[in-house]
């Protein structure tokens, strides 16, 4: 009935949505039908924020929450047969069933056995009229059974809140004993709400259809004071009826970027949750989150168990979408020790988001902390209050307005129609925060590290815990062990710890992914970072620093339900990344409520696979018996490395213990702190925190970089500093990482695993990486153990006669018997000489050798071979002309790349039929018209990116092509950047900004933070220009073919799915490697969706990263490309010769350059 299953490359799990919500109530409670009428007004008026697909008479989904109309249901009952009591004495089941009749009896039954055994009376079911004449074909075709079913309290004087409770448990168990047990018809089973106080009627529907297809919403009868409305934006259009809003207690616009983290910490806490409120009946409604549900359902169903286990509404959300505090400098201090102490409890829900809710008498609403979703609000003089995702969506006359306002980020409304009156955040949140002394319970009992007391020296340290002392092994061996190589040290550690920020690079990655190489890497290079595009923006953590924070907090969780002054003994940490110091304090710890263990993290050197796995499950089973004997904070260490011992992989050995002690219900129980010699990198920090680690002390990172100062490699900078600007790199650097995502807070980070594994095998991911995509299968145990086993060796087995020394290493650069990489000397020299001398066998010559290499080794794509079959004449065959006009150039900047190159391309394209692209930085008005020679250096592809450099009126109309740039493929989630050095005045000129300032496009575009905002200025551009297609640009990661499907829903001419691999200007490394993948997985997954869709016929499918021969061009037509742009070998064939210095301006050849005396070496 919901999604379809997981197949091909669409995994339901990705789905994404956007949507429209809308408010009206009466403030002081009075029930009437327009209240009903007027919320499907504003429904209907919020329609364009909905969408549909293939199928014009479907909607996304659209629905209504209501108080429940006891006139009109006592009415409707009494004609069945049976009577009802009282308001709130009853309450009713709005059921989704199976068609079938059969089917749907036996689920009845259940339903009824299981009120029965709770103790409550069954007053009767009703047949929900309805009228489908308006439905189109896909929402009929998964079209439940409506029913409504009254249940009766067995105790008459039972309290409103505690028959709510039960309510809540019949409908728990009857998930789990109908609709998840296997019930034939079971699969239709969901209850829309099921409740004493509020009803939702939804579906699979368009704002017109809902109340011509609930019938009752017509009758004057029905009455309510308080109407939430919701229309649903699906990047997909898979029927889905439950996946509609209203939810049980909230409508939602926005999404939850944290929910896999989220979920995973809920989880953990059922185990310690107890509750004098619900009692024995605790068990039953457990497991609390529903993982067949969207976030917005997982979000109601940890909002629905904190207000009925006591919280109230504004409370708990309160909790989930906390402010903003951390930074906040003018919050009120008992405001603030709220949300500080809540902290320890749950991490924020994080993303954006606006959300409505209700119990039936109160009424809130709140944005998130970071206002990326719009609301405003209107009162009225008659007492109606009317809140939607935009203002207009009733007519009221001006006159009767006596309030205007919108939300504010992290704000919260909140209306009492009991009290008859609007509560201000102010009013609200004072009064939560002055229900306990949480400041009085954050003094006694929460810890800054910086307050602990001095552990004994580091070499003390050492011999009091019996372990490795440095004397034994040498810097050097350490370093060879853990993979260190001379371009770590030069091109990593030295501008982590002299600049104290994440180093930049360029020109893309081209070497082969972790699983093609024949070197020994890391873990971590199997992990690619997830990003925000489109449906959820990326975060502006420059600009809005305000609202990110680094702060977390370690020690035992208590119940999360039931919270006491002791709930935040907790040790509060301003970063994650601990110095030598600071972890050294954490092991000598000596205060009530915290006890440290150190576990090793080592497995017996060349034991293979086996002997990797029994020093897994021995590491489980050591952290399970100290968990039991009291300790709440594992130190997992390798520093006791030897001859004898290899160092488990630390990602490994955390994320493993992590899901082990998520599935014993233990894991908030202790905090898990990594000491290894193995991280050193950003993307190692993050996804180390993103899998669980509370905190990470890179032991050999600052011995590497105290013996560089020592050895004269790393000046103008002491060790202490030195080793502080790492620490302060690294933490900025993985701020940056969480906001490509959407993330504000590292504590809602911490265990989100925002990573797609890309080489990993199912039975390593399933479990040691429970519930992380892997879809190319790839090493097992035996290959990571092997991978480790080579490092080891070249540590330990020395050869005669030989100095050992580091590897120069080839990551980042080409080198000699170093990593493969695409572009190296002969495959340049081969594709500039053949290009510029128009010779085809030396071309040919090129293509078979990166073919092959392809297929040797480097891409996915090389894994690929042509069926074979009959061949055809070549006449059959699209002309060259024709295939030519398919063909463009990235999108590279004026800026970025020297005047001489830019033209060059556009002159070029222009020639062949083809479409250059003018990047981001704008183009001169001069290159609009044709030169005299009837060339033309008019880009015919204009960009509009976040930044709008050189973006006016003029610009859009001298295009054929307007492309929306998302994301880039070498750094989604982030702005396009130009060194002030490269912002010579002509440039400047170009991108109407100030000569010598350096350039960073904002991460989002501040007009797009989802769908519905896409599709405007999607409209807004095709108006600008009418005859221009329109072009959005994404990048390859796992759930992108949901994303284009909502793109090719919202009216784009074409969507272009680029590769990871992509070359830029200007890049942190982190993202150039480590972020976004390859273009075969996101191209293949794009046409899959659409297909599944039935959208493929709505929108061209263009792709680009790293094609450089025919038989790439091949491989993309058969994923389903029909255009294809070039970049880098664009470059190449100019002149470039991949010296990967653009960021510095100082390009050899002139292309990379806009110094003048540099341009002059351009020879096109």
């Amino acid at each position: 009935m919901g999604y379809p299953n997981k197949q091909g490359l669409y995994d339901p799990q990705f789905e994404h949505d956007a949507c429209g919500i809308g408010v009206v109530a009466h403030i002081k409670g009075k029930k009437s039908h327009s209240i009903v009428q007027q919320a499907l007004t504003v429904l209907l008026n919020l329609d364009h924020r909905g969408a549909r697909g293939s199928d014009a008479n479907t909607g996304d989904g659209a629905g209504i929450l209501m108080q429940i109309p006891h006139d009109f249901f006592r009415e409707a009952c009494s004609q069945l047969g049976f009577q009802l009591p009282e308001p709130g004495k009853y309450g009713i089941g709005m059921l989704f069933l199976s068609p079938d009749q059969k089917e749907r009896e036996q689920c009845q039954q259940a339903l009824e056995r299981i009120i029965k055994e709770e103790g409550q009376h069954l007053l009767g079911w009703r047949a929900v009229p309805t009228d489908n004449s308006t439905l189109g074909t896909c929402a009929k075709e998964v079209q439940p059974y409506i029913a409504q079913v009254f249940v009766e309290s067995a105790n008459p004087c039972i309290d409103p809140l505690t028959f709510e409770r039960k309510l809540y448990v019949i409908r728990k168990r009857a998930e789990k004993e109908i609709r998840r047990d296997g019930m034939a018809g079971g699969e239709f089973f969901y209850a829309a709400s099921f409740s004493s106080r509020t009803i939702v009627y939804k579906g699979m529907l368009a704002p017109e259809q809902v109340d011509r297809f609930y019938l009752e919403l017509q009758d004057p009868s029905l009455e309510t004071a308080i109407a939430l409305v919701h229309s649903r934006f699906s990047t997909n259009t898979f029927p889905s009826w439950e996946r509609a809003h209203p939810y049980h207690y909230i409508i939602h616009n926005g999404e939850i970027n944290t929910l896999r983290g989220n979920v995973n910490w809920m989880h953990a806490r059922q185990a310690l949750c107890r509750s004098e409120l619900f009692g024995d009946d605790m068990a039953k409604i457990l497991p609390v989150i529903d993982n067949d549900g969207s976030d917005s359902a997982m979000f109601d169903n940890c909002f629905e168990l904190l207000v009925l286990a006591g919280r109230e509404l504004p409370h708990a959300a309160m909790m989930m979408i906390p402010e903003p505090w951390a930074n906040h400098e003018s919050m009120p201090e008992k405001i603030r020790a709220f949300y500080e102490y809540h902290s320890c409890l749950m991490e924020p829900w994080d993303g954006p988001a606006a959300i409505a809710f209700t119990d039936g008498k109160v009424i809130g609403a709140s944005l998130d902390r970071n206002g990326l979703r719009p609301a405003r609000y209107y009162v009225t003089d008659d007492d109606l209050i009317v809140l939607a995702s935009e203002v207009g969506v009733l007519d009221i006359a001006p006159e009767k307005i006596v309030c205007k306002e919108r939300l504010h980020p992290g704000r919260m409304l909140v209306v009492d129609t009991e009290q008859g009156r609007i509560i201000t955040d102010e009013e609200i949140k004072n009064q939560y925060a002055s229900a306990q002394p949480y400041g009085q319970w954050l003094q006694e009992h929460l810890i800054d590290l910086k307050d602990l007391p001095e552990a004994p020296s580091f070499y003390e340290e050492r011999h009091v815990d019996n372990r490795q002392t440095p004397s034994c092994l040498d810097i050097l061996t350490r370093q060879q062990v853990f993979n260190y190589t001379y371009e770590v040290l030069t091109k990593v550690l030295e501008p982590m710890a002299k600049n104290g920020v994440d180093p930049v690079g360029s020109m893309g990655y081209d070497g082969p992914l972790a699983v093609l190489s024949e070197k020994s890497c890391l873990l971590y290079d199997y992990f690619k970072q997830l990003f925000a595009q489109v449906t959820n923006p990326p975060i502006d953590a420059i600009r809005e620093e305000l609202i990110t924070s680094t702060i977390t907090t370690i020690g035992s969780e208590k119940n999360l339900i039931d919270p006491e002054p002791e709930s935040c003994r907790h040790i509060s940490l301003q970063t994650p990344i601990l110095s030598n110091a600071e972890l050294a304090k954490l092991r000598h710890i000596n205060r009530s409520g915290f006890h440290a263990l150190t576990l090793p993290i080592l497995y017996p050197a060349g034991s293979g696979g086996r002997g990797l796995e029994e020093a897994l499950e021995s590491l489980f089973q050591a952290a399970d018996r100290a968990i039991d004997e009291g300790t709440n904070l594992l130190i997992l260490s390798d520093r006791a490395i030897n001859e004898q011992m290899s160092p488990i992989p630390a990602l490994l050995a955390v994320s493993g213990l992590h899901h082990h002690l998520i599935r014993q219900g233990t894991r908030t129980r202790v905090g898990l702190l990594v000491e290894s010699g193995e991280p050193r990198e950003v993307h190692h920090f993050s996804v180390l925190i993103g899998y669980g680690a509370s905190a990470i002390n890179p032991y050999l990172a600052f011995e590497t970089i105290e013996d560089m100062v020592r050895q004269g490699l790393l000046t103008g900078v002491t060790s202490e500093q030195a080793v502080k600007n790492y620490i302060k790199a690294a933490t900025k650097g993985v701020v940056k990482v969480l906001s490509k995502m959407g993330i504000s807070t590292i504590q809602s980070y911490r265990g989100a695993q925002i990573f797609e594994a890309l080489g990993i095998h199912s039975t390593v991911i399933d479990k040691y990486f429970t519930w992380t995509a892997s879809r190319i299968g790839g090493i097992r145990l035996n290959e990571i153990a092997q991978e480790v086993e080579m490092r080891h060796q070249s540590a330990f087995v020395s050869v005669k006669g030989c100095e050992r020394s580091l590897d120069s290493g080839s990551d980042l650069q080409w080198r000699h018997d170093g990593e493969e990489h695409l572009f190296n000397p002969e495959t340049i020299q081969m594709l500039q000489q053949s290009c510029r001398n128009g010779d085809y066998q030396l071309f040919k010559k090129y293509s078979q050798y990166l073919d092959e290499e392809t297929t040797r080794r480097s891409k996915l794509r090389g894994f690929f071979q042509f069926k074979k079959g009959s061949s055809i004449s070549i006449d059959e065959v699209e002309s060259v002309e024709s295939i030519c006009r398919r063909f463009k150039t990235g999108a590279m900047s004026y800026g970025s790349i020297s005047k001489e190159a830019h033209e060059a391309m556009a002159i070029a394209m222009n020639r062949i039929g083809g479409k250059s692209n003018t990047g981001e930085g704008g183009e001169e008005a001069d290159r609009f018209t044709a030169d005299a020679n009837g060339d033309s250096r008019r880009s015919a592809i204009k960009q509009v990116a976040s930044g709008r450099f050189g973006v006016t009126i003029h610009y859009l109309a001298n295009a054929d092509e307007i492309q929306i740039k998302m994301a880039q493929g070498a750094k989604p989630g982030e702005g396009g950047q130009l060194p002030g050095g490269k912002v010579y005045p002509w440039v400047a000129n170009c991108r109407n900004s100030t000569p010598g300032v350096g350039l960073i496009s904002p991460p989002p575009h501040h007009d797009i933070y989802s769908i519905e905002d896409l599709a405007e200025l999607i409209h807004d551009l095709k108006n600008a220009n009418p005859k221009a297609r329109i072009n959005v640009k994404l990048v390859s990661e796992v759930g992108v073919g949901t994303i284009a499907a909502g793109v090719a829903k919202g009216r784009a001419d074409v969507v272009l799915i680029s590769g990871y691999d992509g070359g830029t200007g200007a890049s942190p490394r982190t993202s150039i490697k480590h972020a976004g993948l390859p273009w075969e997985l996101g191209l293949a997954e794009t046409h899959q969706t659409l297909v599944l869709n039935d959208l493929r016929n709505r929108i061209v499918v263009e792709t680009d990263g790293k094609l450089m021969t025919g038989r790439d061009l091949a491989i993309a037509a058969l994923l389903g490309a029909e255009e294809y742009a070039f970049g880098t070998a664009a470059l190449v064939v100019l002149g470039c010769v991949m010296m990967r210095v653009c960021q510095l301006d100082t390009c050899p050849v002139g292309v990379a350059t806009q110094n003048p005396e540099l341009r002059k070496n351009f020879q096109g």
